[in-house]
């Protein structure tokens, strides 16, 4: 069985759409599930004994069930009750500020606790967002070696840093 898709969007898409927006789906959405009907026929299409002899049915069914499946969603979306929510304050607790202050503070301390080229490579790393290949060829190390100094510096840094 073989349709011509080419001619059936021509032909069927603005009156699946129509159909769909009459249904209560925004314009937009209506426009991608008519889309998604016909990318469904064209990834899987019907079997020779189900409705082949009727495309237009075919895909008015098929958007039609999108359709469906997308207001189910919707539905789902809109019973989240934001109202219960508690909103997050932007401003720390002073608590939290100091707290953070003293996990800095071991941060620095462990840092400096590194040898200088582990050190290097941990900031080249983690601060400066660069490849082991990158540091390895910096320092004139292989690249395993620099990983292994990469996990080192974590390792001690994890180790020294006491977080509750």
């Amino acid at each position: 069985m073989s349709w011509d898709l080419n001619s059936l969007f021509r032909h069927h898409a603005k009156g699946i759409a129509t159909s769909l927006r009459r249904n209560g789906i925004r314009d937009d959405v209506a426009a991608d599930i008519t889309q998604d009907a016909f990318l469904r026929v064209l990834a899987k299409p019907p079997t020779e004994t189900g409705t082949s002899h009727n495309p237009k049915a075919y895909l008015y069914q098929a958007a039609r069930n999108l359709g469906i499946n997308h207001r189910r969603r919707e539905a789902l979306i809109e019973t989240v009750d934001i109202a219960g929510i508690d909103i997050v304050d932007p401003t720390p607790s002073p608590e939290r500020v100091v707290y953070s202050r003293q996990c800095l503070s071991q941060t620095y301390q462990a840092l400096g606790e590194l040898p200088e080229r582990t050190r290097q490579a941990f900031e080249m790393h983690r601060l400066g967002e660069r490849t082991t290949a990158e540091i390895a060829e910096e320092l004139g190390i292989s690249t395993t070696r620099a990983w292994s100094i990469i996990r080192d510096a974590y390792r001690h840094l994890v180790s020294s840093v006491e977080i509750d």
